[in-house]
């Protein structure tokens, strides 16, 4: 959907893209497309980070460590914890 406002954005306008689409069933905003092309937010991006070092924590420990070790590890590493 998202490829289909930006083809005809130019011409046509986002805000009259999506009230034609509306009429059609298709429910998109204007606010939710101009969301979309925005960059991801830091915080975002961080937690995407962290999420990626807390899997890699738990699968080098055979899956076994819960929240406290994982965290008490990751701090070792100088990583978040302590």
């Amino acid at each position: 959907m998202l490829d289909y406002i930006d083809e005809r954005k130019e011409r046509f306008g986002v805000e009259s893209i999506c009230a034609v689409l509306k009429d059609a069933g298709v429910q998109t905003a204007p606010s939710t497309y101009n969301a979309s092309k925005r960059p991801p937010l830091r915080r975002a991006v961080n937690d995407a980070e962290t999420l990626k070092e807390i899997e890699r924590v738990h699968d080098e420990n055979h899956g076994v460590y819960g929240v406290r070790k994982a965290y008490a590890q990751l701090g070792r590493e100088g990583g978040v914890g302590g």
